[in-house]
C-alpha cells in the first residue's frame, strides 16, 4: 500500500473558486465521527445509476457504447438493447423518462456512478439532481476509486462531493446527514483502517457528520462504516437455477442483515440477472446469473423483504454492459420494473411476501 505524509496541504475546489485547507494534526489524534443513526431510519429502495453514456449525437462521440446498430437493435458491449435506444446520459429527456420511470416503481433513490472531479460522470450529476428534485427522488454517488491511491486523494474528492452538491433539496440524507456509498475497489485501494482516517478527516473538516455506506460485508467494516452493503450478488447466484437462488438468500440475507447493529445501516442487494459475456476484456468463465424468465428478480426481492433490511439496493437500474439493468429491454420489456413495483410497495409497508 503506498502511503504518503498524509496531512501537509490539501486543495479543495468548489466551484470556480479554490480553498485551501491546511492541517498538521496527525491522524492518530482525530476523533472517530459519530455513528449513530436514528432509531427511525428510513425504508429506502435504491438503485445504482450508470451516468456515463454518451452519444455523437448529443455529446459529440461515443461514450460507453460500442457498436451500436439501432436497426437490428444491437449493441456490440451491452447484454440487451434499451427500449430508449443507444441514448445519452446528458440529454436531458433521457434523464427525466429515468426519474420519472424509477419514482413510479417506487425507487426512492439513485446511487451515481462517480469516478472523478469533473469527468463525464461528474458534469452530468447536475442534471440528474435537478431532474431527480422535480420528480421527488433523491441521489447519491458512488466513490469508485482511489486512483492515486492515497488518504489524500479520497478526503479531496469527498469535500469535493459534499461542497458542490450535498446541499441540493434531491441529495440522499438521512437524520440531515449526507450519505455517500464506497465501491468495494476503492475501499481494497486504501484500507480499511486509511477508510477510518478518510471518515475522521472528512468529519473534522466539514464541521458536520456524514454516512458512508461501504460495499464489504464485514464485522471489521461495519465497525469503519455507517452501513454496509455489497454491489453485486452474482458470484453467489452464478449458474443456479431459481429455487437454489432462493436456498442460498434465504440462507444468506439474514446473516448480513444481522452484521449490523441497530444504529447502523443494514442494506441487501437484489439483481434480475447478470451476463457480461459480451465483454470481450473479460475472460471465461463469466459469473453468469439468469434471469429465469424474471423469477431471479422476483425470488431475490421475497427473500430481502423477508431479511427486513433498512435499505434494499437494486443492481441496477442500467449496467447495460453486464446486464444488470432494470430498465425497459427489447428483450424483456418493462418485466422487472413491474416487479420492483410490487415488491418495493410491500418492503415499505412492512407486508410479508407470499
Amino acid at each position: 500500500m503506498h502511503r504518503t505524509n498524509p496531512w501537509s496541504l490539501i486543495t479543495v475546489f468548489a466551484g470556480i473558486g479554490c480553498i485551501s485547507i491546511t492541517s498538521q494534526q496527525p491522524l492518530e489524534s482525530l476523533e472517530e465521527p459519530s455513528a449513530a443513526v436514528s432509531s427511525k431510519k428510513p425504508r429506502l429502495v435504491l438503485a445504482f445509476y450508470y451516468g456515463w453514456y454518451g452519444t455523437p449525437q448529443h455529446t459529440g462521440k461515443w461514450v460507453h457504447w460500442q457498436g451500436v446498430n439501432a436497426l437490428d437493435k444491437r449493441i456490440e458491449n451491452s447484454t440487451h438493447y434499451p427500449i430508449l435506444g443507444a441514448y445519452d446520459s446528458h440529454d436531458p429527456h433521457v434523464v427525466a423518462q429515468h426519474c420519472k420511470d424509477a419514482k413510479n416503481v417506487g425507487i426512492d433513490g439513485f446511487i451515481a456512478t462517480w469516478w472523478r472531479p469533473r469527468d463525464f460522470h461528474d458534469r452530468g450529476l447536475p442534471l440528474l439532481l435537478n431532474t431527480a428534485h422535480k420528480h421527488g427522488l433523491a441521489v447519491t454517488v458512488y466513490i469508485e476509486t482511489v486512483p492515486d491511491q492515497t488518504v489524500e486523494q479520497a478526503v479531496q474528492d469527498a469535500l469535493y462531493i459534499l461542497s458542490q452538491y450535498s446541499d441540493h433539496p434531491a441529495w440522499l440524507r438521512v437524520d440531515s446527514k449526507p450519505v455517500l456509498f464506497v465501491y468495494a475497489r476503492a475501499i481494497e485501494q486504501l484500507g480499511l483502517d486509511n477508510w477510518r482516517r478518510v471518515i475522521a478527516i472528512v468529519a473534522q473538516k466539514r464541521k458536520s457528520a456524514v454516512l458512508w455506506i461501504g460495499d464489504r460485508m464485514s464485522p471489521e467494516a461495519v465497525r469503519i462504516f455507517d452501513g454496509i452493503h455489497t454491489y453485486n450478488i452474482t458470484e453467489q447466484t452464478a449458474g443456479k437455477d431459481p429455487e437454489q437462488i432462493r436456498l442460498w438468500a434465504r440462507q444468506q440475507f439474514p446473516r448480513w442483515v444481522r452484521l449490523s447493529p441497530p444504529e447502523k445501516i443494514s442494506c441487501l442487494t437484489v439483481i434480475p440477472g447478470y451476463d457480461d459475456s459480451k465483454l470481450k476484456e473479460r475472460k471465461p468463465p463469466r459469473p453468469i446469473t439468469s434471469r429465469h424468465q424474471g423469477d431471479t428478480y422476483r425470488i431475490l426481492w421475497e427473500e430481502a423483504i423477508a431479511a427486513n433490511p433498512d435499505w434494499i439496493l437494486i443492481t441496477s437500474w442500467n449496467e447495460w454492459h453486464e446486464g444488470t439493468e432494470i430498465e425497459p429491454s427489447v428483450e424483456h420489456g418493462n418485466r422487472e420494473l413491474q416487479t420492483t413495483k410490487i415488491y418495493s410497495a410491500r418492503f415499505k409497508k412492512g407486508e410479508p411476501t407470499p
